[in-house]
């Protein structure tokens, strides 16, 4: 399902009600809320509406398992941290219990990072295949998802829930949840906001006979969502007829 929102702001406030939403009734149901977290500057601002109201009440934290889809191995502080982000944007300012967060750790190497995050992940999970119950996901401009990138060995993996990844002009390495497991889910949302995206939006979702590691990314029994601003989306005219218009923040 592909849904279209007047900008930004509006995208952001679809995403956080449904946070809500999900949260209220895993834990209604299950007792707990388990959620994949994105990085990026679109999630951020998702992030950043679930710590004010009326959601900071609504939401049932003490319940809730935050992880990451990916996290780049830098230091704790530094900004390019996708746990910094999340901590800065939402973590620190809602009561949510410190061993409900389940960051990827990079202290040491990044396979030590990857290996370390693959056993927790099964710990948790009493060694079933992970299911999250939502997944926020962020689209880079050549198509990338998660650290899914392009050329990389982990767009091939099918056995390991975790692997490593790197740019060739960046000086530090990634470590990614692989598409096997991100796949599990029983949601998957794209968070898609800024003329930037429109090409390659157009290119995913329209068909243009190459390939980008954001296609891999279909859930074996799960739903599949796109939450697209009307700049990402201005390239998508073909898909008018599978498009839903959301003209005012947080409509139906």
């Amino acid at each position: 399902m592909i849904t279209l929102f007047e900008d930004r702001e509006a995208l952001a406030q679809a995403a956080a009600a449904l946070f809500t939403e999900q949260a209220q009734t895993a834990v209604a149901a299950c007792g707990r809320f388990t959620v994949l977290l994105a990085g990026g500057e679109t999630p951020r601002l998702t992030y950043q509406l679930l710590a004010q109201e009326p959601h900071r009440s609504q939401v049932p934290w003490a319940d809730i398992h935050f992880f990451w889809g990916d996290e780049r191995c830098v230091p704790s502080d530094d900004p390019r941290s996708n746990a910094l982000l999340a901590h800065t944007a939402l973590l620190d300012h809602v009561p949510v219990r410190a061993e409900n967060i389940h960051p990827i750790s990079c202290d040491k190497s990044p396979q030590h990072a990857a290996d370390a995050y693959g056993v927790e992940l099964a710990e948790f999970f009493d060694g079933k295949s992970p299911r999250f119950d939502l997944v926020f996901l962020g689209l880079g401009d050549d198509g990338h998802t998660a650290s899914l990138l392009p050329g990389s060995a982990s767009l091939d993996e099918q056995l390991l829930w975790t692997a490593i990844a790197k740019r060739p002009e960046e000086d530090f390495s990634r470590v990614t949840l692989t598409a096997t497991i991100i796949n599990q889910a029983a949601m998957i949302v794209f968070l898609v906001a800024g003329s930037g995206k429109a090409q390659v939006l157009r290119n995913i979702l329209c068909g243009s006979g190459h390939f980008y590691p954001a296609q891999l990314i279909q859930p074996l029994s799960g739903d599949l969502r796109w939450y697209v601003d009307s700049q990402a989306g201005s390239l998508l005219g073909e898909l008018s007829g599978s498009l839903t218009k959301m003209e005012t923040p947080g409509s139906n």
